[in-house]
């Protein structure tokens, strides 16, 4: 007994020796990337001259809301905001519209193309989103769609709508079809019986797309920053963000400020959902 739990000893030894290095490896991956964000709220709420000291501080002596306050009422703040929120919504709207017709046709459905149809899907969720700027660009030039927000959110469909159908697929799969057709035999009609039975159950494969499809809209600035040219009350968030501070010169507490209220909108719905999101993500992509 006594050699049995020697050896159990040394075996939970040895594997808390192999956890340690890949824990300080984590630990360091997470402060890398932490670091900036917290760099750039801490300069949000530092006054200005404490910025261009040559000791920066690591902590605020005197917070000072003033950068909020610049930020917020630069030129075109509340115009970008307000184009940046009807293109990402509208663009997830219409790709879960989209995807969870697509994703019902092949996961309920058999017809001749099924196969081919969702591997294309997957050859357009690996393809890379840049190499599509100039023949959009060519497109919307040829269409007359330059400096159209309605573009914008097409393309922004057009890019969250592979991943949306591959997810909801999964989702899909892994409900019964029996429950469907229980319904049907108690006199509910197809579309009812999807209705009151299968949506609900996709909750949270609705909000785990919802949310990708939102943050990349919200954040994508090459196309905005390509397709919105001449009219300039048209463009985007991310695209104001980046001419922030030339408009405010060497005044980086507004610009981190700036920053932090664009990222502010994203962070406080993936906190409120991150459990049924990060379930969501994973039962979609191991089911199906």
């Amino acid at each position: 007994m006594t050699t049995v739990n020697s050896a159990r000893t040394r075996g939970r030894g040895r594997r808390l020796a192999r956890r340690v290095p890949l824990n300080l490896a984590a630990l360091a991956v997470i402060a890398v990337s932490v670091f900036p964000v917290y760099w750039m709220a801490v300069t949000a709420f530092t006054p200005t001259a404490d910025i261009q000291s040559e000791t920066p501080s690591f902590w605020p002596a005197h917070p000072t809301l003033d950068h909020f306050a610049s930020a917020v009422n630069a030129d075109g703040f509340a115009l970008f905001w307000r184009n940046s929120l009807a293109v990402t919504v509208s663009s997830v709207l219409l790709s879960l519209v989209v995807a969870l017709l697509a994703a019902f046709a092949v996961a309920r459905m058999r017809w001749r193309g099924r196969r081919a149809f969702i591997l294309m899907v997957f050859i357009a969720q690996m393809a890379p989103w840049e190499a599509l700027l100039i023949s959009m660009f060519v497109i919307a030039r040829d269409t007359g769609m330059l400096d159209r927000l309605s573009m914008l959110s097409l393309i922004y469909f057009m890019l969250t709508l592979p991943f949306t159908i591959v997810t909801l697929r999964g989702f899909l799969a892994a409900i019964p079809p029996e429950l469907e057709e229980a319904a049907m035999t108690d006199g509910a009609g197809r579309a009812a019986a999807f209705r009151r039975v299968v949506l609900p159950l996709l909750a949270p494969g609705l909000m785990s797309t919802s949310l990708f499809g939102f943050i990349t809209a919200w954040n994508e600035f090459a196309f905005a920053n390509a397709l919105i040219i001449k009219d300039q009350d048209d463009r985007t968030l991310p695209v104001w963000l980046s001419s922030f501070s030339n408009v405010f010169g060497t005044d980086w507490g507004a610009t981190m400020a700036a920053a932090g209220l664009f990222m502010l909108p994203v962070l406080l719905v993936f906190l409120v959902l991150q459990r049924r999101v990060t379930s969501g993500i994973i039962a979609g992509a191991v089911k199906g």
